[in-house]
């Protein structure tokens, strides 16, 4: 195994790193030492003449040039990784695949104190070192949290004994690629971790026993494995399947999930575990937050879909023959365990269509996420195995779903900001009920909502033509929304009128702007027909 060691500055990775590589006798990697001899100068000189961006890509090369992991028993090689290496994405899926992770942490005084004494900092230059520190560590724990947390004492020895002790535990299966624990969940995204951290969530909760909720797919896929390996682990495990997709979201679905925790006696500290895409999350969830007036609820998204925006912010609803998600209730997980292996099964189409919701979020002003899908958007939706084992996947996931996380953290309940989240969606449900919510995934009617958006952003004069173009390209790259629907204007029409995002009887409709969005209740009749009429009409 190979063994990288994360923290703060002044955390004594590389001190420690080097006395556990001496001791083993195998090699030991310190990537900013590697930096520095590469461009045969000082980090602080090269953040002082090439800027941040250029030693953050230097980095990056540096982790690339690690190769991949020596999985053989014993120690084969230690790593100290830089303090902000794992902000990136793709630098955590290179650096923390297949390998041990520990986080060395420290009181941000303790650190201070050390890093006053050792080279510049050009993060910590001209700060007050001590909250320079604390903001660090802030930004940056749910990276560090992915790995073994081991607070140092401040002596080399006991922490090089205390790293001994952690590689001598068993190591759980899967990879850890973030760890957040937030006001609205813990998050954990990983690939190959959903047994191991969902045994860890329901332990946490101490959850006696625990329903896992899923469609007969996904049961079969990975929900059958899942349970065993909850059972294994002490846990008494009762399985509900309800139907697939949209047809488990209705009153009889709902009924059905909560008379089954009546029935085997559920009681208030037992949980509920949501196994599939974003229909199973809603169905369950709604039954977890209204059986008891609410118990513990975990979700493990098992579609990209749901990895990327429906698992996470605690809506669930169910809907009926008037519109979509018209009952339902706020209902925030303890947990949402996130295992990219999981989309490994997904059908081709399903996978396309969740990229519906990534334009969606690469559309409300996020310039990463938009550039990503412009160049690996159609090899993610194609899914070969270079999406995978590039980390696109990954970035996309976390991208998508962090963006989330921090908007419904500031608006958890709809009333302004989380607004935003719902572009594309007043014409995307309107054609998922049009349709009865069949032939036509949730993401496929974003996409045409998306279109339909715009169209009506550029008729009331907040949609720049350039972003609409650029936004359009990016659907008909990855083949969204491009061919014409058959449904009739008026049924469509109809059903926005049910939208539940009316307010004193006026839709609130989220429109793009150059750089983000706006919402406005002053859409023209005639705007509205645009919007429809491009949502049906497809790629123009």
């Amino acid at each position: 195994m190979e063994v990288v060691l994360v923290g703060l500055p002044g955390s004594g990775k590389s001190a420690l790193g080097k006395r556990l590589a001496e001791r083993h006798g195998v090699p030991f990697v310190d990537l900013d030492a590697a930096i520095e001899a590469a461009a045969a100068r000082p980090i602080g000189d090269i953040f002082a003449q090439e800027g941040e961006a250029a030693f953050r890509a230097r980095e990056a090369g540096a982790i690339v040039d690690l190769g991949p992991a020596d999985r053989s028993p014993g120690i084969q090689r230690v790593v100290a990784s830089g303090g902000g290496a794992i902000v990136e994405p793709r630098n955590r899926w290179r650096l923390f695949r297949d390998r041990r992770v520990i986080w060395l942490d420290a009181p941000a005084e303790r650190l201070a104190q050390r890093v006053r004494h050792g080279p510049v900092r050009p993060l910590l230059c001209g700060r007050d070192p001590v909250d320079a520190l604390e903001a660090l560590r802030e930004r940056r724990a749910r990276f560090y949290a992915a790995g073994t947390r081991l607070v140092a004492d401040g002596s080399r020895t006991t922490g090089l004994e205390a790293i001994e002790q952690l590689l001598a535990e068993d190591q759980e299966a899967g990879t850890r690629l973030l760890r957040a624990q937030t006001p609205i969940g813990c998050w954990e995204l990983g690939a190959g971790h959903a047994a191991s951290a969902s045994r860890q969530q329901i332990r946490a909760l101490g959850s006696p026993r625990v329903a896992v909720v899923s469609e007969p797919v996904a049961w079969r896929l990975h929900g059958e494995r899942l349970a065993r390996s909850l059972g294994e682990a002490g846990c008494d495990v009762e399985h509900v399947l309800v139907r697939r997709g949209e047809r488990a979201k209705t009153l009889r679905g709902l009924e059905m999930v909560v008379r089954a925790l009546a029935e085997r006696r559920f009681e208030r500290r037992d949980a509920v575990l949501a196994l599939g895409g974003g229909a199973v999350g809603d169905v369950a969830g709604f039954g977890a937050a209204v059986y008891l007036r609410g118990v513990p609820l975990i979700h493990v998204p098992t579609t990209l879909a749901a990895q990327l925006d429906s698992s996470i912010g605690g809506k669930t609803a169910i809907d009926l023959p008037e519109g979509k998600n018209l009952v339902g209730a706020f209902h925030q997980p303890r947990a949402i365990v996130t295992d990219l292996e999981l989309l490994a099964s997904l059908p081709a189409r399903e996978r396309r269509a969740a990229l519906g919701e990534a334009v969606k979020m690469a559309a409300l002003g996020d310039e990463q996420l938009f550039g990503l899908l412009e160049r690996e958007g159609a090899a993610i939706a194609e899914g070969g195995p270079d999406a995978f084992e590039s980390g696109a996947v990954a970035e996309l996931v976390e991208r998508c779903a962090w963006a989330k996380i921090e908007i419904v953290l500031a608006d958890e309940r709809e009333d302004d900001r989380r607004m935003a989240l719902n572009l594309g969606h007043s014409i995307g449900h309107a054609i998922e009920a049009a349709a009865g919510y069949r032939g036509i995934l949730h993401g496929e009617a974003v996409a045409y909502g998306l279109r339909g958006a715009l169209a009506v952003g550029q008729s009331v004069g907040v949609t720049p033509r350039d972003r609409a173009e650029r936004i359009e390209s990016l659907l008909a790259s990855l083949d969204l929304g491009r061919e014409p629907l058959t449904l009739a204007a008026a049924g469509v029409r109809h059903h926005l009128a049910a939208d539940k995002k009316h307010r004193d009887g006026r839709l609130q409709w989220v429109l793009a702007t150059g750089d983000g969005i706006t919402v406005s209740d002053r859409v023209a009749d005639s705007a509205v027909e645009a919007g429809i009429a491009a949502a049906l009409a497809g790629a123009r």
